[in-house]
């Protein structure tokens, strides 16, 4: 059994092409991804300039990519996040919402997403004023499917830190308060889980009264520490006795398009093949797959090195060094990981604060 699979591009960051979206969806849709959501963090027109529409070439762009998931039979989505909305749900912000609503129906989207996740709360009874916001959507959004990020989308105490402490009970206020058709995105004990097991999904589906539509935050590789690290292992720690606790599960990809390919390809194969999966079998198989023999042989033996030392640990010759082997390979699997050598995937703190 395998939950619905899709790609949430939902990180910090540089944006990606269009090309390279489109390669990535063309990659995986034969290997059960359906749906894919558009909210990178570096899109104003969905964060901080939301009530802003898209210009008409970016308009375009992404109307023409929503032709090309939908070509492939994967569906199309649109991750909004009406930057701090809840704390003043005024007259003003509702006629903005609706414009805004009635551009991205213009798209043809498939999937909306509320995403009310990094941002900071002045709102008393914050989960019941954020379902009357999604409520509120809903009546005037044409997509099929409506989904919601939490605030608090995890039990990481980081999100208390950051944003403010959590209201008492706003899990099971927000499942209450939300109609049930609605899915809720969750992303597990940590912001980035390294494991998620199905007594934790069904304790938290028992809190929403409906199984979590999981955002997994992996191979991502946004923030100051995580960019100098290429996340290209296999999945680990997702059971497939997961499935019956999810309602969908979407991953968060790596800053690198391509690379993402290879952890993708190995969720799938997790959930496939239940108990006989082996996460480092998994992770050689996709790699050839995605990048041929020749260039998966030198991942795998790079491995320790682009994924533990990063860049940090790496000294100026083996930077140069890596940086001349990967030169001899024409893939854009080798071209990531030398833009990623030059620090042009660096994601820095002031990007994190202001995208």
């Amino acid at each position: 059994m395998t939950p619905p699979l899709g790609i949430i591009e939902g990180f910090y960051g540089p944006l990606w092409s269009w090309q390279e979206r489109q390669d990535l969806v063309t990659a995986l849709a034969p290997e059960g991804y359906q749906f894919y959501l558009y909210a990178p963090k570096a899109d104003p027109y969905l964060r901080r300039r939301w009530q802003s529409p898209h210009p008409s070439d970016q308009a375009g762009a992404l109307l023409a990519f929503a032709d090309h998931c939908h070509g492939l039979g994967v569906r199309f989505g649109i991750g909004l996040s009406p930057f701090e909305i809840f704390n003043d749900f005024n007259a003003q912000a509702r006629e903005a919402l609706a414009r805004k609503l009635a551009a991205l129906d213009a798209l043809g989207i498939d999937d909306l997403a509320i995403l009310f996740d990094d941002m900071h709360s002045q709102t008393p009874q914050l989960a019941k004023v954020q379902a009357e916001i999604v409520h509120w959507v809903a009546e005037r959004s044409s997509a099929e499917r409506l989904l919601v990020c939490p605030t608090y989308y995890s039990d990481d105490p980081v999100l208390d830190r950051v944003f403010g402490q959590r209201p008492a009970d706003y899990l099971e206020t927000l499942g209450r308060s939300l109609d049930a058709s609605i899915e809720v995105f969750w992303t597990g004990e940590e912001v980035c889980s390294r494991e998620i097991s199905p007594g934790h999904l069904q304790r938290v589906a028992a809190q929403l009264g409906r199984r979590p539509w999981l955002w997994d935050n992996y191979p991502v590789n946004d923030g100051d520490r995580m960019s100098r690290h290429l996340h290209l292992r296999a999945f680990s720690g997702r059971p497939a006795a997961n499935a019956e606790h999810l309602a969908g599960h979407g991953i968060n990809p790596a800053l690198q398009p391509t690379l993402s390919c290879i952890p993708a390809l190995t969720l799938a194969q997790s959930y496939q093949q239940g108990g006989r999966y082996q996460y480092g079998q998994a992770f050689r198989q996709a790699a050839e797959a995605v990048l041929g023999a020749s260039l998966a042989c030198r991942i795998h033996q790079d491995l320790l090195l682009l994924e533990d030392a990063g860049l940090s640990r790496l000294s100026v010759e083996k930077k140069t060094s890596l940086r001349s082997a990967y030169l001899q390979f024409d893939h854009p699997a080798a071209r990531e990981v030398v833009a990623w050598l030059d620090g042009d995937y660096q994601v820095t703190d002031e990007m994190v604060q202001t995208q």
